[in-house]
């Protein structure tokens, strides 16, 4: 109870001589630095506000204004035309000089010509960001009117923007038009149909569009003129919180540490490195001090409102739906080791722990012997399974007394970490299998070893390997690859280790011990959690992970065939699923929407005409020759990339019609067109990483220090789920997901077709092609004739 005589800041005792008082100065230290850290926070916070909501102009430009108007009146002229006249006329009663009634006018007037030319560069602003045919052109072949929009909005984005600068200024994802929408969507699915099939198809969507399509159409432009994004609340609710499947595997994905280092193989001291990095970049959320996210390494930025609920954000249960629940702040994070769950306090007296500190405390819970109260050790396993039985234990079980007060500080945690027992990573005698375990260990642990209802959760193996898995309802994951990055680039470069492998720093010997958590768990939860942990445990068996790393070329090669690497990489792995399937299917991209306000993602139907007729081609045994065939690979890769830029832009197609589904339900209508649409499953459901940070990375010097990326469960239960990451050069990492209770699918064998058919396109576009017919003029008829 050490920790809670410390907690207590004064004790008073009633005797007959009177009151006998004793302060704890030191208490009374710690309160009043807390609250002079609070107090900092909240003024940088208003700083921050008024620094944004100026943007892009600058707080100090006011007195520009001001200087600028009185010089003008102290040249007898008269800028306002009038207005400050008038303002002085409204002032006559106010008891000040003539000339301090001038002096308030034009600070009037001057105010609120700073205030209108504010909303004129914001307006300005707006329209520039809303210009995306950039998007669209050429690689080298810009025209005049993007390299003037460039110069125009290098002009409005001088100056240095906080994170969120831009977030009024982002415009509006727009609505498509339906006829729009209808056609994409037919033109996506002709590949997969048979020509009956097709027919169908056509009659069902030409029917929804002369009925109910308008009527539900105009439902949805309402809701674009008043709502901030017109798909983003629903995509969540609906998608996400709705859901009532295990968040384990379904939806929950993960990170992975660099391949072929560890910094340091204690676990302790990567533990308190890790920590540190992590609330080191929530510092910098907080102030507003990270830079926007920008497109393509361009000037263009991205919407950023996905960090706001990064951390201290818990998802909890409900019967009907969840609810997303965020605090302003939180001093401490939750650790779980060996059944056992402990509040570690990362603030001290208004300071952020050194790592060397945490590392200490890290250690202590380590050490610690005490055995887990009966059914402590898998509690987490309510968190993994279906959200209807954990909403109902959480109202009748954890919703007052000891459990109550333990499963906030679970819920208020700043993020979780998980001390696993195990040892992870690639090296061993089996460095195949051990990645593939290492996946695995990631995604779903021991099913109740992980806390899956936080944004996301630390888990630092026994031999000093890290991860993390991380719920998806709050984001998407570039923003959390964004943190990762960040966090091990910070953890290696710059905070670094010692030579014995301990973080730097000093110790304060005073800190106080870890304070476990106290649960009282009735029998009957106790019973329950070992009834579904059987069935965690058998959806967590079934999960076949496979990662490798494709190391014989990587995106400097493709680029040299003037090829975008992810295109080339989505027509492979068509061609690879043709190889193991022998047919196509429909094909999930994710791609982002965020160059606009509160955009998360819209769906790219990689499985075009264009790359079923190269992969046909290839595969069907015509004797082609190799011109034509790399003809009809480039038109897939255009096709693809322009299907990727519609996406991006707003003119994507699964987005829209899961709008018009939502509206239709609301309305009570039925549509047998959208029903259909909604319910045809994505049995190849893939995702590319994005490396958003490089700098921090110096692979010249370091080329060892190569992230994994991350991955993801199936999505269907006959299907695969694949997530690839492009690093540096010369690298190329997959992680590949399926389910062992389907005989069609194999993790393994389709990451080997993933590899031979990203080696025969790379041989095929790199033959010798001097033959009568190799010209662009000649092969493009023929591929067009194909098609």
């Amino acid at each position: 109870m050490a920790e809670a005589h410390q907690a207590v800041a004064f004790q008073f005792t009633i005797t007959p001589e009177g009151i006998d008082l004793q302060l704890s100065y030191q208490a009374l230290n710690q309160i009043y630095l807390s609250g002079v850290r609070s107090w900092k926070k909240r003024v940088s916070r208003m700083r921050n506000r008024v620094i944004k909501g100026v943007y892009p102009a600058s707080p100090s430009s006011w007195l520009f204004v001001v200087i600028a108007i009185l010089a003008t009146m102290y040249m007898r002229s008269d800028p306002s035309m009038g207005l400050i006249t008038k303002i002085q006329q409204h002032l006559l009663h106010v008891s000040l000089s003539s000339q301090g009634q001038t002096m308030v006018s034009v600070l009037v007037f001057s105010t609120l010509l700073w205030l209108s030319l504010i909303l004129a560069l914001r307006f300005c602003l707006k329209l520039l960001l809303s210009y995306h045919q950039w998007m669209f052109e050429q690689h080298g072949r810009v025209s005049n009117v993007t390299k003037v929009w460039v110069t125009l909005l290098r002009l409005l984005s001088s100056r240095k923007p906080l994170l969120y600068s831009y977030q009024t200024s982002l415009p509006h994802l727009p609505v498509p038009a339906i006829r729009d929408t209808l056609s994409r969507y037919l033109q996506s699915v002709r590949p997969l149909l048979t020509d009956p099939e097709f027919k169908r198809m056509t009659k069902l969507a030409n029917h929804f569009e002369a009925n109910l399509g308008n009527r539900l159409q105009r439902y949805l432009r309402l809701k674009a003129l008043w709502a901030t994004n017109y798909v983003s609340d629903w995509w969540e609710e609906y998608i996400y919180l709705r859901s009532r499947c295990p968040l384990m595997v379904n939806s929950n994905y993960y990170g992975m540490d660099f391949l072929y280092v560890t910094p340091t193989p204690v676990q302790a001291a990567r533990a308190g490195n890790t920590i540190t990095a992590l609330l080191l970049y929530r510092r910098k959320v907080n102030r507003e001090e990270l830079k926007p996210v920008r497109s393509h390494s361009t000037v263009i930025p991205l919407c950023a409102a996905q960090c706001e609920r990064m951390f201290n954000t818990t998802r909890t249960p409900g019967v009907e739906t969840d609810v997303l629940q965020h605090w302003q702040d939180s001093e401490f994070v939750v650790v779980y080791h060996k059944g056992r769950y402990f509040r570690l306090w990362v603030y001290r007296a208004g300071r952020l722990l050194s790592p060397r500190e945490i590392e200490h405390q890290m250690q202590r819970i380590l050490d610690d012997p005490s055995p887990p109260k009966p059914g402590e050790d898998k509690l987490g396993a309510l968190t993994a399974g279906d959200r209807i039985p954990w909403a109902q234990m959480r109202k009748q079980y954890f919703s007052s007394g000891i459990n109550k007060r333990s499963l906030d500080a679970i819920e208020r945690a700043a993020f979780f970490v998980t001390l696993d027992e195990e040892e992870q990573g690639m090296r061993g005698e089996d460095p195949a299998g051990n990645l593939d375990r290492y996946a695995k260990s990631l995604l779903h642990g021991k099913c109740y070893d992980r806390w899956f209802d936080k944004s996301f959760s630390i888990v630092i193996y026994k031999n000093g390997k890290s991860g993390l898995n991380a719920e998806h309802s709050w984001a998407d994951a570039p923003t959390v690859a964004h943190l990762w990055e960040y966090t091990l680039a910070t953890d290696a470069f710059q905070l670094g280790y010692t030579e014995d492998g301990h973080c730097k720093g000093e110790v304060d010997r005073s800190l106080p011990q870890p304070q476990r958590l106290v649960w009282d768990i009735p029998s009957e939860v106790q019973i329950l959690d070992v009834l579904y942990g059987k069935n965690h445990q058998a959806l967590a068996d079934d999960v076949d992970c496979h990662v490798f790393p494709f190391r014989d070329f990587g995106k400097g090669r493709i680029k040299k065939l003037r090829i975008s690497p992810d295109a080339y990489i989505q027509i492979g792995l068509q061609l690879a699923y043709y190889r193991d399937r022998g047919g196509f299917c429909l094909t999930y991209e994710a791609s982002m929407t965020r160059l606009f306000r509160e955009g998360r993602t819209e769906t790219v139907r990689s499985c075009s005409n264009e790359s079923t007729a190269f992969v046909k081609a290839l595969e069907d045994g015509e004797v082609l020759i190799n011109s034509l065939i790399q003809r009809l690979f480039r038109l897939a890769s255009e096709r693809h990339q322009n299907l990727y830029r519609m996406a991006m832009t707003g003119a994507g197609i699964d987005r829209h019609l899961f709008c018009l589904y939502v509206v239709s339900k609301y309305l009570g209508v039925e549509s047998p067109f959208l029903k259909e649409v909604l319910s045809e499953p994505w049995r190849l459901s893939t995702s590319q990483t994005p490396v958003q940070q490089m700098e921090l990375f110096d692979l010249k010097n370091h080329p060892d220090f190569i992230s994994l990326g991350g991955g993801f469960g199936p999505v269907a239960d006959d299907g695969y789920g694949v997530s690839y990451i492009i690093v540096g050069e010369d690298m190329i990492n997959f992680h590949v997901s399926s389910k062992y209770s389907c005989s069609d699918t194999d993790s393994h064998r389709f990451g080997a077709q993933i590899s031979k058919a990203l080696q025969d396109i790379m041989t095929l576009l790199s033959a010798d092609t001097k033959t009568s017919l190799s010209s662009k003029g000649a092969a493009q008829p023929q591929a067009k004739k194909l098609l």
